[in-house]
């Protein structure tokens, strides 16, 4: 059934996938009430996982801020899947926590975190704009260069 986002992602030319099987003990969505949290997520795509390393050594900015994107790509068909396949459940993008996995010196997390800030006010549009918090991490799981989790308030 292809909704209001469904139609929007058509105009992006966005085509999710479907989500990433977990690594460990734990599971994608948990749906509380009208609540979504989406588990962590990383760049992760058909390709396996191509932004890995540190974000101001071997990983650019400009490939960093790709991989959030990515990151927000996940965090969308995990949304799709808590939401019965129906993105037009969703009614907010609550909250995004991000972490970058860079170098002492690299300190321009919030911009690395704007890849799946935009993404979500790109498909959401004001009901994509959301609270966030955009870390450092001095490495993160398989030396991805980016990890984003999320809240969702749906319908």
């Amino acid at each position: 059934m292809a909704g209001r986002i469904d139609a929007r992602l058509k105009e992006l030319a966005i085509e999710l996938t479907d989500p990433a099987t977990p690594a460990a003990n734990y599971v994608p969505y948990v749906v509380t009430g009208n609540l979504v949290f989406i588990s962590g997520q990383v760049p992760v795509d058909a390709t396996g996982l191509p932004f890995r390393g540190k974000v101001g050594d071997t990983i650019s900015q400009e490939d960093a801020v790709k991989a959030a994107r990515l990151c927000g790509l996940n965090i969308l068909a995990a949304l799709r899947q808590a939401c019965d396949g129906n993105l037009d459940r969703v009614t907010r993008c609550v909250k995004l926590g991000g972490f970058v996995n860079g170098t002492p010196d690299f300190d321009q997390h919030p911009a690395v975190i704007n890849g799946c800030s935009d993404l979500m006010v790109d498909v959401f549009g004001n009901a994509g704009k959301h609270a966030r918090f955009a870390l450092a991490a001095s490495n993160l799981p398989f030396d991805v260069a980016v990890e984003i989790d999320a809240v969702f308030e749906i319908a």
